[in-house]
């Protein structure tokens, strides 16, 4: 690439008072950092190169306020252009460009203006017309600047339009962000109440089951438990004779011997035997002692008379 120092020596030897002149210097990019050491350089010329753009560098040399482009390759300018704010003459005459940036709009000291020979788009072409005189490059540059504000001013309202609809959307994601967190709190809410009741169910089943415990033993002891349907009744144990019951018996039975003896001594028959005779001494000796009770002598007269 072939750039002004190496190609036209020092910048500061093409320095004429406020101008430098750098056209048909076959320049393929613009010495921006050697021109930015020259503020001075108010006026400059690039026309005739072969510069194809501009870097976004160059749009720091504000103190540029007439500047020659022409007659070059430009297919674009940079997107920052407008920074050059004391910019008042601009000449693009057969480039190619189609479109200006939007921050041309900003360029509120432009005063001339020539778009002649690019292949604009139709809407801009329009605007900018023909620049054939000094008129109508002042004319052009009036216009151009309307219509690039009305751009800025629609690309202004597109943006914020789009703005306005991101900023719908995403209140509308956060409110549906919100609806499903509360959604879900109150699913775990509901969760952990059924949890909570099914514990106390539990607790209550417990505690009834422990009372249940609790009083069957008593319950046991005072009533024999019931046979389950369908079995056999259970027959009771069979009592064992107790000792006493023996005695008793044994009692009873040698009571009912005597009496049959004494019963059988008293038949006139047997009253002679000398066994009988013992037995029916024994018995008058008896009666005798028991006749004082009216009681027992009652009973004695009834069994006598019998």
């Amino acid at each position: 690439m072939t750039k002004a120092g190496s190609k036209g020596g020092n910048l500061r030897d093409k320095l004429d008072g406020n101008e430098l002149d750098l056209s048909l210097s076959d320049l393929n990019e613009v010495p921006v950092k050697e021109l930015a050491a020259l503020p001075k350089a108010t006026i400059l010329d690039l026309s005739c190169n072969k510069l194809t753009s501009l870097p976004a560098d160059f749009c720091g040399l504000t103190h540029l306020v007439k500047l020659d482009l022409s007659k070059n390759k430009l297919q674009q300018l940079p997107a920052d252009f407008g920074r050059l704010v004391n910019l008042q003459h601009l000449d693009l005459l057969n480039n190619r460009l189609v479109t200006l940036p939007v921050s041309f709009a900003q360029l509120k000291s432009l005063k001339w203006l020539d778009l002649k020979d690019n292949p604009l788009d139709p809407a801009l072409a329009k605007v900018a017309g023909d620049c054939l005189d000094e008129k109508q490059c002042k004319q052009c540059a009036n216009k151009v600047l309307q219509h690039m504000k009305a751009v800025q001013a629609d690309q202004e309202r597109e943006r914020q339009r789009r703005l306005e609809v991101e900023r719908e959307a995403e209140k509308k994601r956060e409110a549906k962000q919100r609806a499903k967190e509360a959604q879900e709190r109150e699913l775990r809410k509901r969760e952990k109440a059924e949890e909570k009741e099914r514990r106390r169910k539990e607790y209550d089943a417990l505690k009834a089951a422990k009372r249940e415990q609790e009083k069957k033993p008593k319950k046991e002891t005072n009533q024999a438990p019931k046979p389950k349907a369908g079995s056999r009744p259970r027959k009771p144990p069979p009592r064992r004779p107790s000792r006493t019951w023996a005695v008793l018996k044994l009692l009873l039975l040698l009571l009912l011997c005597a009496a049959g003896g004494l019963l059988a001594c008293r038949v006139p028959e047997l009253r002679r035997q000398p066994l009988c005779a013992g037995v029916n001494t024994v018995y008058d000796s008896a009666v005798r002692g028991l006749r004082g009770h009216d009681i027992l002598q009652w009973v004695l007269q009834a069994d006598s008379q019998q």
